[in-house]
């Protein structure tokens, strides 16, 4: 069985939302992967404040763009490294979350992430 990565987030609106990652079995720290995303998702944030207002799409097209940057870095085939963060992506996707019970209900204008 895979071991799991449990995450709070929480966003500007007060929204929170419990996940539980499943890890790659080649993760060799699981509280340094949840340190990486702490200061990727505060540095987001952060950055997003300064900008002003941004798209939700350019958000996550910088994010497809940075990992793509990322695994390009790394040694290895281009074939293994994207079959490597396609399993990733798609593994993240389908990982459990649960949103809390505060949370604005979907449909209603979230204006803070």
């Amino acid at each position: 069985m895979k071991s799991k990565l449990p995450y709070r987030a929480s966003t500007g609106s007060g929204n929170v939302f419990d996940f539980d990652f499943p890890l790659h079995e080649a993760t060799n720290s699981a509280v340094k992967v949840a340190q990486l995303l702490d200061v990727v998702l505060r540095t987001l944030d952060r950055e997003v404040c300064l900008l002003g207002p941004v798209g939700n799409g350019d958000v996550l097209q910088a994010l497809a763009f940075a990992l793509t940057v990322r695994a390009r870095m790394l040694p290895g085939g281009s074939e293994n490294l994207d079959a490597l963060v396609r399993e990733l992506i798609d593994s993240g996707l389908h990982a459990e979350v649960v949103p809390g019970r505060a949370n604005v209900a979907p449909g209603e204008p979230r204006y803070l992430h």
